[in-house]
């Protein structure tokens, strides 16, 4: 490891005197080099070590919420904390009311700090929040006035300056980084300054990095991707990152070229969205190098790596960590990579389930029987735990293995496939099935940005697949068409071919562009759950799909009662 904590690596930093002076944080037009950001971080910290002097978690440090989009003072309030012993709990600004005080409470914050635009947010909640401090420092064109807190400069203008030399040490928690939460409650993992250092420098090699290298975080910070894998390496290395406030398609280009930037971390769907943006022919003419994420289909990430001239590398990951694959083994289309023996799929009793068949087209054809969880067998690897959270803890780690709470599938020769979340297992005339490769098929049809597939009550019994999708601009989706086109997709068995399908003019999503999945199997094919959206449907034994009319609705809703299922309907 480069050191024995991150308050060590940022005074090395500040001092090295081949490091303070290069770049370490670029906003907009705005560079803060690395001695600047230490020397601002340090004000942060005599803030965090005042306010815990009386507002410290049971543990006695300091956990400040930070409820920010991407600007520098996240990156500040990093610093800050990891100076002092604090830890940042990343707060996330798509959340409301009484989850977003959950989420504050739960993690026991003593302080929150935010900005104008998020600051409304924490209105309805007032009364149950610590202190609040408000920074003006990095405004946005339309932000709102800010009704609640004091200024944050205030603050630190009332606190010193000086380094107090505190060395916290590597297993000083230093984030709280709340899991996504499609399918449930997110919850709090723990973050140690090890946990950081060890993958920020694991990550350092994966890309192959060097302190020259300039990375784009444009995930939300609150999210572990963009702390492991965008900033994390920049402080072990002494290298620079450029932010955006956050994610546009349309703007990411144009942000590499300004900042220079050499590496870029993205999850879930932005490689789509990018695709999505008019193709230039000299998209491939741009400073980037790398790009690490995860959950971009094999067709995603070939045609983006080939458009814009950088190489893609799209691993398996969560943030709890826990499973390691193998991405240097021969490619096997729809993989993630071959897995060691501790890494198995079972059961939900932790039985072994069998290795996965595939016909002549490629086609899975035994999944109920292959598909389970994907565990780690010898232990939790980097995983440190959720906070406040023992239920948790305990389920995560039955038997003394890791459970991933993922579902997959190996073959013969121990390649894994992912096969979705837990919450993404459907049932159809008795047979079970995941849905991600669904979702990867229905994702190559040329108009589609993105398909989220998901169950939804059948009237009689089990569940019916739908499809929700994001369709490029200006494209429509014709049901003759689009029928034809699923018939002929030889991945796609009858059975697995959605019953319903949703085009999407505002999907819920997390803050990292991932579907909500819970929110749209609550909204169904209802009307009165869905706005605006377009529902066509394509009953058992018709050849195409057709408009889902106000009198289709009100026809199944009568079959739901005939049948005594009144309450699927309902939920």
């Amino acid at each position: 490891m480069p050191a024995a904590d991150a308050a060590e690596i940022l005074r090395r930093n500040a001092t090295d005197p081949d490091l303070k002076d290069r770049p370490a944080v670029k906003f907009g037009d705005r560079v803060w080099s690395h001695s600047e950001y230490v020397a601002e971080s340090m004000r942060w910290a005599n803030l965090f070590l005042d306010r815990a002097k009386t507002k410290a978690s049971p543990s006695g440090a300091l956990h400040v919420g930070v409820l920010l989009d991407n600007t520098p003072d996240y990156l500040f309030a990093l610093g800050g904390a990891a100076l002092s012993g604090s830890a940042v709990v990343g707060v996330n600004h798509t959340r409301r009311d009484e989850h977003l005080l959950r989420d504050i409470e739960h993690t026991h914050c003593g302080l929150v700090v935010t900005e104008p635009r998020h600051a409304q947010l924490l209105e309805p909640i007032a009364k149950g929040l610590p202190e609040m401090l408000v920074t003006h420092r990095h405004p946005d064109p339309g932000d709102p006035d800010a009704a609640l807190g004091a200024d944050l400069d205030d603050a630190l203008a009332a606190v010193a300056t000086t380094d107090l030399g505190i060395e916290p040490g590597p297993d000083t928690l230093w984030g709280l980084i709340f899991t996504s939460g499609t399918s449930d409650a997110p919850k709090a993992v723990i973050c140690t300054q090890r946990r950081f250092l060890v993958t920020g420098t694991r990550m350092t090699i994966i890309m192959d990095l060097t302190a020259d290298d300039v990375g784009y975080i444009c995930m939300p910070l609150f999210h572990s991707n963009a702390l492991m894998v965008g900033w994390a390496p920049s402080i072990v290395l002494g290298a620079s990152v450029g932010l955006a406030r956050k994610f546009s398609a349309s703007q990411w280009l144009a942000d590499i070229g300004q900042y220079g930037s050499t590496y870029f971390n993205y999850t879930g769907k932005p490689l789509a969205y990018i695709l999505s943006t008019p193709e230039h022919p000299d998209d491939a003419d741009n400073s980037l190098r790398v790009a690490f994420g995860n959950e971009g289909s094999p067709e995603i990430v070939d045609t983006f790596s080939e458009r814009f001239g950088v190489e893609v590398i799209d691993a398996y990951g969560a943030t709890e960590g826990g499973v390691a694959v193998n991405r240097d083994a021969e490619e096997r289309s729809g993989a993630l990579g071959q897995v060691a023996e501790n890494v198995q799929i079972v059961d939900e009793d932790g039985k072994e389930l069998p290795r996965a068949k595939f016909d002549a087209d490629g086609r899975l054809t035994n999944a109920e029987e292959c598909v389970g969880e994907i565990v780690n067998t010898a232990g939790a690897g980097p995983f440190e735990g959720y906070y406040n959270n023992d239920e948790a803890n305990t389920k995560t780690l039955r038997f003394g293995w890791y459970w991933t709470g993922d579902l997959g599938y190996l073959d013969d020769d121990r390649y894994l496939y992912f096969a979705g979340r837990n919450a993404d297992w459907l049932r159809v005339d008795g047979e079970n099935f995941p849905a991600q490769p669904i979702e990867n098929t229905i994702s190559q049809h040329p108009d589609v940005v993105l398909a989220a597939v998901y169950g939804v009550p059948d009237d009689q019994a089990g569940d019916q697949v739908m499809a929700g999708l994001v369709l490029r601009d200006g494209a429509g989706l014709d049901a003759a068409d689009f029928s034809k086109w699923i018939d002929a997709q030889d991945a796609i068995g009858p059975k697995w071919r959605p019953r319903y399908v949703r085009v999407m003019q505002d999907p819920p999503t997390t803050g990292t562009n991932k579907i909500i999945k819970r929110t749209l199997v609550h909204q169904k094919f209802r009307s009165d759950r869905i706005g605006g959206d377009a529902v066509l449907v394509r009953n058992r034994g018709e050849d195409e799909y057709h408009p889902f009319t106000a009198s289709d609705e009100t026809e199944l809703r009568k079959s739901f009662d005939k049948h005594g299922r009144a309450r699927f309907w309902d939920l």
